[in-house]
């Protein structure tokens, strides 16, 4: 027979294998394992209590001697074997526990592995959007000024070429165009279209004409020359400037050019495309 020493052994055992092997799997396995250590422990309690009966008997009752020993191997082979039986179903039940507990070690590493993609996914959309609005952002690029930013009056002659600065800016979307300087600074590589109009009034000695510079090499010139009267002249072009590029207006040497409150001479631009 089983002693109470070993029970409370085995039971304690079987308690902390339970805890140990349940802590990580589902709610229906571990409550079939509670179900199956209730009955574990309840056939134990039942194999006890039979025992103490028949020991209790045996001093009530006149039987024989052999035949109390008889009844009381019969009682501890039965619990044996019920004991025995428990013990294969809980060792079943870990062992597809286990499996279990495998199973959604994999589904889980698999889980996170799909995160870590989906998370990868997120983080590269999110780089790509972030450009595209930075794009957006700088991909809008226009300018439109005249010459003075009041008044009227005559510039030039000079005995060089001289940048003309435009200070009047009705508009700087992007604000590449530099109204303090005269320069145009190209944002992004692409594709610019330019227009320059100036006009003068007729001079005997000194025509009006401006040239479009890219980089310090001229580019297109507009130029008028008439002794009399107010004279214009306009022209314009389409650039592929890269990141950087400077765009301005000089003035001819020995040319004039004239502005008023009507904006007579103005210079604009804009990004048709990127490239």
């Amino acid at each position: 027979m089983i002693n109470q020493n070993n029970q409370n052994y085995l039971r304690l055992r079987l308690t902390v294998e339970l805890h140990r092997q349940t802590a990580t799997a589902t709610k229906t396995a571990t409550l079939r394992m509670k179900m199956t250590l209730i009955c574990f422990l309840l056939l134990l309690l039942l194999c006890s209590l039979s025992t103490a009966q028949l020991q209790a008997g045996s001093d009530n009752q006149i039987t024989l001697h052999g035949e109390k020993q008889e009844g009381a191997a019969d009682n501890q082979q039965t619990c044996a074997q019920d004991l025995n039986a428990v013990l294969r179903e809980m060792s079943a039940s870990l062992a597809e526990q286990r499996v279990e507990m495998r199973y959604l070690q994999r589904w889980k590493e698999a889980q996170a592995a799909k995160l870590d993609l989906q998370k990868t996914e997120i983080d590269k959309l999110k780089t790509e959007l972030d450009s595209l609005e930075q794009q957006f952002r700088v991909v809008q690029v226009a300018f439109s000024a005249s010459l003075l930013a009041s008044g009227s009056g005559t510039i030039g002659p000079f005995n060089t070429h001289t940048p003309l600065v435009f200070r009047h800016v009705v508009t700087n979307i992007g604000n590449a165009y530099n109204p303090n300087t005269g320069f145009f600074i190209a944002p992004v590589r692409g594709a610019y279209h330019f227009e320059f109009y100036i006009g003068a009034h007729g001079h005997a000695s000194h025509a009006s004409g401006a040239v479009l510079v890219k980089n310090g090499v001229h580019i297109f010139i507009a130029y008028e020359h008439q002794p009399s009267y107010y004279g214009s002249s306009s022209n314009g072009v389409t650039l592929l400037l890269e990141v950087g590029d400077v765009v301005f207006l000089r003035l001819w040497q020995n040319t004039i050019i004239f502005d008023n409150e009507n904006h007579h001479s103005t210079f604009s631009g804009h990004l048709l495309f990127t490239m």
